[in-house]
């Protein structure tokens, strides 16, 4: 007998635009954009695995939408009318997603005048009558109205697979989803309408009220039919008054099932597909880590590949070897299955013993949130080897008094069984982001070291970089598919989302050791095959003695925390919030009529139609743009909107983000705010912050200090900022050797008056101001276009002082191609410490991603340098001040080229010596400066009075 014949149909369409979103920018070599085409080639893939792990196709077809024009544009002219046109760099994006699919060697399908949904339908009705079973890839709701549907006697039915939520959708789903069965969702949506698709429905009438009708009345026309007996409502009066609509309405939801079929279902039959041109179109784009899994890593497949081929034999292995690299370890491909729970103390210590002997251990800890001050701790993972991994369940159980807990060691004694692993110096702890985990074990007494950062390495080799076509980031599930070729867990997959989601603490114990030990695999996997790396590719001094050794300083600044207070930030709060009301009044009397002063849309029709303000541009939604540089223009030219408009944005954005926020931040068990650090964060290696984000508080204006006065010390303590003083300027100074700049700063002179005599012969408080924009304008690569806009001259004049700036100041010239010059040659820049910063669109054939690109290579190494240098001077900083007897002395900030500290008043002085040497002797003695580096202190009862 044949077997039973199964096909699946791609909704092609729908996977485009989730790849798009879901990985950043990315170009091929020939710098053609290509993020939605590797992240719809992953998407296929993947889709690819996880049918090897279930029931595969026997037939498989990709379908897409040949055009936005369909028949029922003839229908209803407004229908998809609203939609905005495709992202600009996703247009030259959809030929190549066709031939991603061709490339290997399925079936592509579109057709003009038809949608994707009523080529599936007619596919999957015709499979269906010749008793093939059929799988929809695909979560739209249009394509729900086909589940269920079956052959006569039932020999062939359909379903739906959701890969992104990894869920079958069956008759139950969609009667879950809303209320009804798969035949009436039609109704369903007549009645609700669709804001995306434009289909116009019945004003007023949204998910839920449509499903009760469908489910009191049977059938969108029993509902309509029942109206005029309806007690009197708006509802009851909409429905008589839009019935058609609803009827125009369920016409353009219906699937057409009879479609012309552009090829046969026979010729759609799953076989083996042939190495090319699949490794051809991976390698023309540069998706090398797909081409890891396809054979050698070179490009040279071993053996035709099957859709849904078997689990590779190993994973990151075999790489081809490139700019020196050692050849990638082998190893195994991951295997969830091999992973143990340990549920008693005996299998805890054997574990422990194991990691003793093996000298090094990867770590993971799983817990009930993001922030490491807050968070419960749920379990802990480690990992020995490949697939030599456990998780240690510790918080597990639902959060009802009466739930079920399952077996699990006492937290207390697991973590004193744990503290003498994870405190040991004769164990190496790897960690993925291992502040996070460090922060959460020390709230419970246990202080992780000597640790390696996967996270930190990668970003120490690879920051910027994204040559492999997966992306830049340095997160875990972006470095195990760019650098093992495995698409990790997600924890979605495991809690679920929305209001289903559920903690992981109450995930059962099978899954959350598939997806907590999988974590601490991927590390040590991970481990092995960047750290040897760093010393092929000469990043082994910045992480060994700038990034390293700053984790643990930066993980208990986080647990430091400052204090804020709390009555103060209420009364600002209140005192912002009545001028912001006085501007929207303000604002309303001078456009002559309310309007919503925060929609964009408003605003534009406001200045531009109403006021009749030139210069408005419209995008491509037909919406005009009212950006800041759209209203500081409008303000220089006497708008007293646009000026009122900014005050009113600047005031609403800092109320919401510190005044009301930074009080919902406090910490209720230790009254103190704790933000969170990234030593990823910043492409150029600068720290960032977030939850709060502390650094961006208005530096030198009125309101910055206000909030700045927020933060106060603790009764008894002052707070002392030391802040570097134009170390930016003074470095560029010395790397592009100008003696004039490096004369003035030895004599301690005004760099900005200096600079003002030099190019305008005179020192006044314009020229100096205008010597400043530029100063600092010019180390970031800033255009005659952008320099004139910062000092309100033409851009002939600002070319000008461009060109006398460089007269004056040759060396920064210089310094400036020789830089460009090196990244397009090498890729990268680099600081005097070594850090690189990759710059892969340098050379874009698109002219604003290369001048960005070369703007941004122009200050990477400069700011780079600062960074290095201050977190240089934090490594350092508490063994200084131990050493002098200060080590109460505590450091909790770090705000770009500040730090502050926290100190009882008494050793002001003392501690002032102490951190004034450590931070103007912070780049020695790798590098010798040629240039002093300034320090200022100051300290008060707040962080404003500090400065």
């Amino acid at each position: 007998m044949e077997p039973k014949q199964h096909l699946y149909l791609v909704d092609g369409s729908a996977y485009i635009f989730r790849a798009y979103h879901r990985l950043p920018p990315l170009t091929n070599p020939a710098g053609t954009p290509v993020g939605a085409v590797y992240g719809y080639t992953t998407m296929l893939w993947k889709l690819a695995d996880d049918l090897n792990k279930a029931d595969g196709p026997t037939h498989l077809a990709v379908i897409l939408d040949a055009s936005s024009v369909s028949f029922r544009n003839e229908i209803y002219d407004q229908y998809k009318a609203n939609r905005p046109p495709p992202p600009e760099d996703l247009v030259p994006q959809f030929p190549l997603i066709r031939d991603a699919t061709r490339a290997f060697s399925l079936p592509c399908i579109e057709e003009q005048g038809l949608e994707a949904d009523d080529l599936i339908a007619s596919y999957a009705r015709a499979a269906t009558e010749r008793g093939w079973d059929v799988t929809i890839v695909s979560s739209d709701k249009d394509l729900m109205q086909l589940v269920g549907k079956c052959s006569k006697g039932g020999a062939g039915c359909i379903d739906m697979l959701d890969t992104m939520k990894n869920q079958r959708i069956d008759v139950a789903e969609v009667e879950e989803k809303f209320g009804v069965a798969p035949e009436l969702v039609g109704d369903v949506l007549a009645l609700m309408g669709d804001a995306v698709d434009n289909v116009p429905g019945i004003r007023g009438i949204g998910p839920k009220t449509a499903t009760k009708l469908i489910q009191e009345h049977g059938t969108l026309e029993g509902a309509l039919a029942a109206a005029p007996s309806m007690k009197p409502s708006k509802m009851r009066d909409s429905l008589i008054e839009f019935a058609d609509m609803a009827r125009l309405s369920r016409v353009l939801v219906q699937l057409k099932e009879d479609c012309p079929l552009p090829m046969p279902l026979d010729d759609m039959k799953l076989d083996a597909i042939p190495p090319e041109p699949l490794t051809h179109f991976l390698s023309e784009h540069g998706f090398t880590s797909l081409l890891k899994r396809l054979g050698d890593g070179r490009g040279s497949p071993d053996r035709p590949t099957q859709l849904n081929p078997a689990k590779p034999v190993t994973a990151g292995a075999k790489a081809a070897p490139a700019g020196g690299r050692a050849p990638l370890p082998e190893l195994p491909a991951i295997d969830r299955s091999a992973y143990v729970c340990v549920q008693d103390e005996a299998a805890l210590a054997a574990w422990i013993d194991r990691a003793f002997a093996a000298r090094m251990v990867a770590i993971d800890t799983e817990t009930s949130a993001l922030d490491a001050m807050r968070a419960d701790l749920a379990g802990v993972s480690l990992a020995l080897g490949p697939n030599d991994a456990c998780y240690i369940p510790l918080g597990h159980g639902g959060s009802d008094m009466f739930s079920d807990r399952p077996v699990q060691v006492d937290k207390a004694r697991a973590l004193a069984l744990l503290r003498p692993l994870l405190e040991s110096d004769a164990v190496l702890k790897i960690g993925q982001n291992i502040k996070y985990d460090i922060n959460v074990l020390a709230r419970h007494g246990v202080n992780v070291a000597p640790i390696d950062d996967t996270m930190i390495i990668s970003f120490d080799m690879d920051a910027g970089r994204s040559e492999d076509g997966i992306g830049g980031g340095h997160g875990m599930d972006e470095l195990a598919m760019r650098h093992l070729a495995h698409t990790t867990l997600t924890f979605k997959d495991i809690c679920g989302t929305g209001k289903k989601a559920i903690p992981f603490g109450e995930v059962p114990l099978d899954r959350a050791t598939q997806y907590a030990a999988e974590d601490a695999d991927v590390t040590w996997r991970l481990h092995r095959v960047l750290k040897p790396r760093l010393a092929d590719e000469g990043a082994t001094r910045v992480y060994e003695r700038v990034d390293r050794p700053l984790i643990p300083v930066v993980a208990q600044m986080e647990r430091h925390g400052i204090m804020v207070d709390r009555e103060r930030l209420a009364g600002l709060s209140s005192t912002f919030a009545d001028q912001i009301g006085a501007l929207e009044a303000e604002i309303h009397a001078l456009a002559g009529s309310p309007f919503t002063i925060g929609s964009p849309k408003q605003l534009g029709d406001v200045l531009f139609d109403k006021l009749g303000y030139k210069g408005g541009k419209k995008g491509k939604t037909g919406q005009y743009s009212t950006d800041q540089s759209v209203l500081e223009g409008l303000a220089a030219e006497g708008a007293p909107i646009a000026n009122k408009v900014l005050e009113y944005r600047q005031l609403s954005k800092l109320r919401s983000t510190y005044t009301e926020a930074l009080q919902a931040a406090i910490n209720p068990a230790t009254g103190r705010v704790h933000t969170s650090y990234s030593l990823v964060g910043a492409q150029t290696g600068r720290l960032s912050s977030t939850d709060p984000n502390l650094q961006n508080i208005p530096i030198r204006t009125e309101i910055g200090r206000q909030i700045r006065d927020c933060f106060v010390a603790a009764p008894g303590n002052v707070l002392l900022a030391a802040d570097y003083s134009q170390i930016e300027l003074r470095l560029a100074a010395h790397m592009a050797d100008v003696p004039a700049l490096k004369d003035a700063f030895a004599q301690g002179e005004d760099i900005h008056a200096r600079t003002a005599q030099e190019m305008f012969g005179e020192v006044n408080r314009d020229t100096r101001g205008r010597a400043k924009t530029i100063n600092f304008a010019i180390l970031y690569g800033i255009s005659r276009w952008g320099l004139g806009g910062r000092l309100g001259v033409p851009a002939d004049e600002a070319q000008a002082m461009i060109d006398r700036y460089f007269e004056r100041f040759p060396g920064i010239q210089r310094y400036i191609h020789e830089t460009l010059d090196q990244v397009r040659e090498q890729g990268y820049s680099e600081t005097l410490f070594g850090r690189k910063t990759w710059f892969p669109r340098i050379k874009s054939g698109q002219q604003a991603e290369r001048q960005g690109s070369e703007r941004a290579a122009i200050n990477a190494p400069i700011q780079g340098t600062a960074a290095d240098i201050i977190k240089r001077a934090m490594a350092r900083m508490m063994p200084a001040l131990d050493a002098a007897g200060l080590g109460h002395v505590r450091m909790l900030l770090q705000v770009h080229d500040e730090l502050v500290f926290e100190l009882p008043e008494g050793d002001v002085a003392a501690a002032s010596d102490v951190i004034r040497a450590v931070m103007e002797g912070a780049a020695a003695p790798a590098v010798a400066m040629t240039v002093p580096l300034g320090v200022e202190i100051g300290f008060g009862q707040s962080w404003g009075a500090a400065h």
